[in-house]
């Protein structure tokens, strides 16, 4: 069974995961069983350079979740992590302060930045990190989004200028600095228009059995994704049902700040508005169950709820988008 997915940080990290724990219980691998391969498009828009060091947050978020390595508690960063090369960088007065880095996390990209430093494609690199979290022992294929280097910035109001001048800072600055409280004017992506998707991007869609988008963040994150060129024709050409789960529980994001980047974009903060964004290729889509959603042609709309406060939570509403998606398919299929 072949499933890929597009995904950002936290929230898409932890639905496959539960998406992993369902395939486990339902679709045991047997000597007469084929095994589930899961490919995943991990966004690159939020990757930026810090202290020197190349840091890409959504793919190590992916890494370290499906890895069984990740922070519980914060949903990213390193479990049983300390911060002493932080704390000695802030002592020497280094900056940016405001991006905490763990010391086994700066481990991961001292080693991606040589290896980039080297000439090596950063899809080579994921796939060497890939191997340090056993990923292809769970049937995972973890591929960023593109090789080309790509950072989201956002245009705020700049601060004290009586003629509202604007200025725009790196998306990290603003989501994680500011909270995204700095009243947005746009989004920028640097580089997304020269950019290629990866290796095996575009054929991971074509190919597919179901193309599932978790509950990430529609803008910045999955809405990344589907700016790479060829990335949104190829959805909308795949004879897998695109099956997606909305990331707002009665117009709310559970966690983040997807309410926020939807109304910069001027889109409604609503499971409707998001699912909008995905009209040109979407068949199937998860609400929460007492969010409004009109009914919309030729797209299957299942209620379940959509909170993920556990595992087996997770596993629960992942497992009902992927067999959403294996009905859609058999609907399909030739008599």
């Amino acid at each position: 069974m072949r499933i890929t997915a597009l995904a950002g940080g936290v929230g898409g990290a932890r639905f496959l995961r539960g998406l992993l724990h369902h395939a486990r219980q339902s679709y045991p691998v047997g000597p007469d069983s084929d095994p589930l391969q899961l490919t995943v498009i991990g966004n690159t828009g939020d990757d930026i350079t810090l202290f020197g060091l190349r840091v890409c947050p959504d793919i190590d978020t992916l890494l370290y979740t499906l890895g069984g390595g990740i922070h519980e508690g914060q949903g990213w960063g390193r479990a049983d992590e300390s911060h002493h090369l932080a704390a000695e960088l802030a002592a020497l007065g280094a900056e940016p302060q405001w991006f905490t880095l763990g010391d086994k996390d700066f481990g991961t990209h001292v080693y991606r930045s040589q290896l980039l430093g080297q000439g090596m494609p950063l899809s080579a690199v994921v796939d060497r990190l890939s191997a340090r979290w056993g990923l292809g022992d769970l049937g995972v294929r973890l591929l960023p989004m593109t090789d080309t280097p790509v950072e989201t910035h956002v245009v705020v109001s700049a601060e004290g200028d009586p003629d509202g001048g604007q200025r725009a800072i790196h998306f990290q600055e603003w989501w994680v600095r500011h909270r995204a409280e700095l009243p947005a004017e746009r989004f920028v992506v640097a580089g997304l228009d020269r950019a290629t998707p990866a290796p095996g991007v575009l054929e991971a869609i074509r190919e597919a059995d179901v193309v599932i988008l978790p509950p990430s963040n529609p803008v910045v994150s999955i809405g990344i994704i589907l700016g790479v060129p060829g990335v949104r024709d190829a959805l909308r050409g795949t004879r897998a049902p695109v099956v997606g789960v909305s990331p707002l529980v009665g117009g709310r994001p559970v966690r983040g700040h997807a309410d926020v980047c939807l109304r910069t974009i001027g889109v409604e903060e609503s499971s409707a508005g998001v699912a909008g964004l995905y009209a040109d290729f979407l068949d199937g889509w998860l609400v929460d169950e007492d969010d409004p959603m009109p009914a919309r042609r030729g797209l299957e709309v299942l209620r379940r709820p959509l909170l993920m406060s556990s595992v087996d939570a997770a596993a629960e509403m992942a497992g009902a988008a992927l067999d959403l998606g294996l009905r859609l398919r058999a609907e399909r299929a030739p008599a």
